[in-house]
């Protein structure tokens, strides 16, 4: 999902408790983090539906291109880690994806994603293993997931397996920006254990036995900025904060990417 900025009223959940080692203590905690995200109640879960719809688009956006650049037209899609179904539903919208389906490690997520007429079918599984046999989809879709995994290389080379070509999407944390006390513990509010750059991003590829067939990195439209903005005040720093990303965006990529934090999407195919 896209996690929101810092300065929200509220997170997306609870803070990410103290990991013990175990890989099943770490699993079982980051279930019960996840599940606490999904259950919201009210005008809170209401708000942040909104939010993971403003985000599906992007990330749609970002899908859609990677694959029209390889002349990628799936028949069957698989998201792992697809949430709340945003996504899913919105690639369904725009006629892409074929059938698309998703699987998740939270029960309150699948039961909201299984009740969106747009998607086929959504699973609960483990967060390690898919059932699903080699090469049984056209495309996979790791979006916003890999950044919240312990050992993000081994679940993208399982998504690999599942799926011919595989897109995947991650913020690219690895900035100054980032660096800052209230941006580190913003990212562990929401989970996030990985803080990745471009390079690593693509090195955690090849660790999957992939290649790079195409990548994009998008600074966010300026809705996105705006879009907790609850005063005028709040609104005129979100405009001023995408014009200058927009603009270092364009002139520097490099600078950019050093200075804060855009997001990365790249077309994963076999080496062979």
């Amino acid at each position: 999902m896209l996690d929101p900025p810092p300065d929200t009223p509220q997170t997306v959940g609870s803070q990410l408790p103290e990991r013990a080692g175990s890989p099943a203590v770490e699993r079982d905690q980051l279930v019960a983090f996840y599940d606490d995200s999904y259950a919201r109640e009210g005008e809170q879960a209401l708000l942040y539906s909104r939010w993971r719809a403003l985000g599906a688009q992007g990330k749609a956006d970002h899908v859609i291109e990677l694959c029209s650049r390889a002349g990628i037209m799936p028949s069957s899609t698989l998201e792992v880690g697809c949430g709340d179904g945003a996504l899913l539903c919105e690639l369904r919208r725009r006629n892409f994806g074929g059938g698309v389906h998703g699987v998740e490690i939270t029960q309150a997520a699948v039961k909201i994603a299984s009740e969106r007429a747009e998607i086929d079918s959504v699973e609960l599984y483990d967060g390690q293993h898919l059932k699903d046999a080699d090469g049984a989809y056209d495309l996979g879709i790791v979006s916003h997931v890999l950044e919240h995994v312990p050992d993000p290389a081994t679940l993208l080379a399982e998504v690999a397996r599942a799926c011919r070509a595989v897109v995947v999407e991650v913020p690219l944390e690895d900035n100054l920006s980032a660096r800052r006390g209230g941006k580190r513990e913003h990212a562990e509010q929401v989970g996030h254990l990985q803080r990745l750059s471009r390079e690593s991003a693509r090195a955690m590829v090849s660790q999957a036995g992939l290649r790079v067939a195409g990548e994009l990195e998008d600074a966010l439209p300026l809705k996105v900025h705006r879009f907790f903005a609850d005063t005028p005040a709040r609104n005129a720093a979100a405009v001023g904060r995408w014009g200058v990303r927009r603009g270092l965006r364009l002139l520097a990529p490099p600078l950019a990417r050093r200075l804060f934090t855009v997001h990365y999407a790249c077309l994963c195919l076999p080496r062979s």
